[in-house]
This record gives structure tokens, C-alpha cells and sequence, in this order.
């Protein structure tokens, strides 16, 4: 493994503020990002990686590898939250077996984000500006399965005994509004589609904002998820092995099926990572909003530190440098 890659992505500025932020927390600092601005900077991060990314697809177009990358990246995120539903429900109830598969189908857009800035920090070729829009069709199929899981298997669970109530107010209408018009897939698409349309002279236009002052926005925000995600951290402390050991290995094992899909479909060594590092993350935005509306019996002290605190944090330090070398393994 190229060990000087490794290190300069721990030396990154955005991944040392998390380091930063964790640190914070662990010392019990009172340093805090004020409520407002934490959701501004992951607005303007959404905004700017779709930006970004519709510029680059009006450069490429949309042809057919951009459609079966698409197609893949899809049919992940719809198997993903299936067979780690099954391994989950060995522990767990029907409930948080479904919104931890969910969340694990998902995808985290700033792990994305810290893919990219991998890849430039490294030198390395851009990826395609098709792998946003990969980025905004992951984040919903993955909320449909787990539900659809929840609703089929709920019933039998009741049948075996299990006092489960039934979800009040459930709408199946009200749930693929949440999935497919939150307001992170709203805006990361329609960012696309606008970056998409403007092209290069949208570019020129917005690249003082879109790209000048990311980095920047990109280690406030980090800074916020390190004292966040350091917090979170004992939260599932007491849950034993299991569920800590299962946000750091299904990860891993979602990426490898990944590179093998690229590889398959013949993507590049940069989208490859991409792609992978999409399959390895897990949600911590959109699907507990979409959870708590469908599924209120799970917990949410659950999926939300494992996907922030444990995985998130795993990606970042140790999945993505690990998922690059095992890329220039096959890549050669």
C-alpha cells in the first residue's frame, strides 16, 4: 500500500478538523459550532458537489457506460439493505433490523465528498460528474427496501408473539415524499440538473463560491461532525460487539462488491474509489428523517451512531485509503 497516500490524506486540513472535533469532545471542550450553521454548510456542500458535478456531466454527456454506472450504483443500493437485513435480524427486532439496513444501503454525501478531495489531494484523475448523480439516486432506494422489509417481516414477527404496535399514521405517500424530496436529494439533484444545463459558463459564474471557499466550508463542517460524532460514540457502547464489529465490517465488504461491479463495467481507477466509497457509507441524514416518520419503533440511538460515530469515522480514516489500495491491485 502506498503509505505516503495514506498519510497525506491524515494530514488533509478538512480530516484533520475532524480529528480536531473528536478531540474536543473527548476533552470536554466548549467549543461548538452554533446550531444555524452546521445545515448551511451541509446545504452549500450539496450544492456545490451537484454544481460541480451537472458542469463535469455537460462535459461527458450521457452515454451508455454513464447509464449502466447509474443502473449499478441503483441495484446497490437496493441489495445492500436486503441481505444486511437478514444478518441484522440475528440480533435484532424487525424494527431496527429494517432502519440499520436502510441506513446502510444509503449513502453519506460527505463521505463522497471526502472521496473526491482524496483524490485530488493524491494527485489522482477526477472522477466523472455522472458519480453525483449516482450519489443522488443511492440515497432513496435504499429507504423504500428497508421499509417494504419492515412491513413484511413485521407481521410474522407479530404472529410469533411479539408486541409491536402498529406505526401511527403510517402513508405510504408521505414516506416517497420523505425518500424521493428531502430536502438533501432535492438539492443535490436540482444542483445537478442546474450545473448540467448552465455548463461551462455556469462555471465560470459560480467556481469563486463552488469551489474557491470548499475546502474551507468542508473543514467547518467536518470540524462539527468530529464533536458530533465523538459524542455519539457511546451511544452503542452497550449494544456488545455486534453492532460496532457490523459498522466497520459490512462497510468493507460493501465496498469490495463495489470494485467488482467496476471493475465489471469497466470504470476507471478514480470512479472505481468513488463508487466503492458510495457502496461503504452509510446514511445519517435522510434516512433517520424517513425512519422516525415510517418506522417509529426502531431506535434511533442505534442507526444514528452507528452510521456517524462508527462508520463515518471508519471510512474517512481507515475505508478509503484502504478501498484505493485494493483498487491499484486490480486496476494494474
Amino acid at each position: 500500500m502506498n503509505v505516503s497516500i495514506i498519510i497525506d490524506n491524515l494530514l488533509h486540513p478538512p480530516v484533520l478538523f475532524f480529528f480536531l472535533g473528536m478531540i474536543a469532545s473527548f476533552c470536554k471542550s466548549d467549543l461548538k459550532i452554533p446550531d444555524p450553521l452546521p445545515k448551511l454548510f451541509s446545504l452549500y456542500l450539496l450544492l456545490a458537489i451537484g454544481f460541480h458535478g451537472g458542469v463535469e456531466l455537460n462535459k461527458t454527456g450521457i452515454n451508455h457506460a454513464v447509464i449502466i454506472t447509474l443502473g449499478a450504483a441503483i441495484l446497490m443500493a437496493a441489495l445492500v439493505p436486503v441481505y444486511t437485513f437478514f444478518i441484522l435480524k440475528i440480533k435484532l427486532d424487525v424494527a431496527n433490523a429494517a432502519a440499520i439496513a436502510a441506513t446502510y444501503g444509503s449513502i453519506s454525501a460527505v463521505t463522497f465528498i471526502t472521496a473526491i478531495t482524496f483524490l485530488e489531494t493524491s494527485g489522482l484523475a477526477e472522477s466523472g460528474g455522472y458519480m453525483v448523480a449516482a450519489l443522488a439516486l443511492m440515497e432513496s432506494p435504499a429507504i423504500v427496501i428497508g421499509i417494504v422489509l419492515y412491513k413484511l417481516f413485521e407481521k410474522k414477527e407479530k404472529k410469533e408473539g411479539s408486541l409491536v404496535p402498529e406505526p401511527y399514521g403510517f402513508s405510504w405517500g408521505k414516506v416517497l415524499h420523505e425518500a424521493f424530496l428531502n430536502g438533501s436529494v432535492l438539492l443535490i439533484t436540482g444542483s445537478l440538473v442546474i450545473g448540467l444545463v448552465s455548463g461551462e459558463k455556469g462555471w465560470d459564474t459560480l467556481s469563486p463560491f463552488a469551489k474557491d471557499i470548499f475546502k474551507g466550508m468542508l473543514s467547518f463542517f467536518l470540524l462539527d461532525m468530529g464533536l458530533i460524532a465523538a459524542k455519539r460514540i457511546g451511544d452503542v457502547k452497550n449494544t456488545g460487539l455486534f453492532l460496532p464489529a457490523f459498522g466497520v465490517v459490512i462497510p468493507v465488504i460493501n465496498a469490495c462488491i463495489g470494485i467488482f461491479i467496476a471493475r465489471l463495467i469497466g470504470l476507471s481507477q478514480s470512479d472505481a474509489l468513488v463508487f466503492s466509497v458510495l457502496c461503504a457509507s452509510a446514511s445519517y441524514i435522510a434516512v433517520p428523517a424517513a425512519m422516525r416518520l415510517s418506522v417509529p419503533e426502531a431506535n434511533p440511538s442505534l442507526y444514528v451512531p452507528m452510521a456517524l460515530a462508527i462508520t463515518f469515522p471508519f471510512n474517512i480514516i481507515v475505508g478509503i485509503p484502504l478501498y484505493f489500495y485494493i483498487i491499484t491491485l486490480f486496476w494494474k
